[in-house]
């Protein structure tokens, strides 16, 4: 490698640092402004059907590991009843899943709540997307870095087949993103999440269930000798 393209590559890398560590927070803080600001009759009509279709509590809240594994509260409007069996246990989400919760999920309405996360600075507008605390123990070592930096609104992996890949290429696509946070990256991905969400609808839900299956842990090849 010669100097030139060492220096080109460090003076990459130092812009890319200057936006992540500085720019991202300020940007994020003015989109979840505005989107409050410019929304906030979005969110009365979405609350409001919510509580008459769904019921109450109107927001969802569950605890979420963000940047460096800090744990906080997700907060997101319901999409789900609370129907439960004969003996008191809830009923599959294919089933608590209403058509206005599916509608909600479609169109990513029920993350509208998710702004008040980034203003808080639990979250960002992009990033990898906030998982389950559960699933914690279960990364290795390179899915971990996935919390170096903020969970996003939206993701890299969101907008490259969101539920409808496996768990392996999802946290390669997170952590990927974290390695390679930039103005443009973010761009791409918020006009790619618009598209997706509001005009093709697409990747949405996995191919065999309601939701994202649960990650159980990382597949291990197993070595045949003879």
């Amino acid at each position: 490698m010669t100097n030139q393209v060492k220096k080109k590559e460090e003076k990459k890398r130092a812009t890319s640092s200057f936006y992540a560590k500085y720019v991202k927070r300020i940007l994020d803080i003015c989109c979840a402004l505005m989107a409050i600001i410019v929304f906030s009759w979005l969110y009365l009509i979405v609350a409001f059907l919510v509580r008459i279709k769904l019921g109450k509590p109107i927001l969802f809240k569950q605890e979420r590991p963000g940047k460096d594994e800090k744990i906080f509260n997700l907060y997101k409007f319901r999409t789900m009843t609370d129907k439960k069996d004969e003996n008191g246990e809830l009923l599959p989400d294919s089933i608590r899943l209403t058509k206005f919760g599916r509608f909600l999920r479609a169109t990513s309405l029920d993350e509208l709540p998710e702004a008040f996360n980034i203003l808080k600075g639990d979250m960002s507008v992009v990033g990898p997307r906030p998982l389950l605390v559960k699933y914690l123990p279960l990364y290795n070592e390179e899915q971990h870095h996935r919390h170096d930096v903020r969970p996003g609104l939206s993701g890299y992996a969101q907008v490259n087949g969101r539920n409808t890949v496996s768990w392996e290429e999802k946290f390669k696509m997170d952590v990927t993103y974290t390695e390679n946070v930039t103005f443009m990256l973010d761009a791409k991905i918020i006009l790619q999440t618009v598209f997706k969400a509001f005009i093709k609808q697409e990747g949405i839900s996995s191919d065999s269930s309601e939701t994202m299956e649960e990650f159980t842990g990382n597949q291990v090849k197993q070595e045949i000798t003879v």
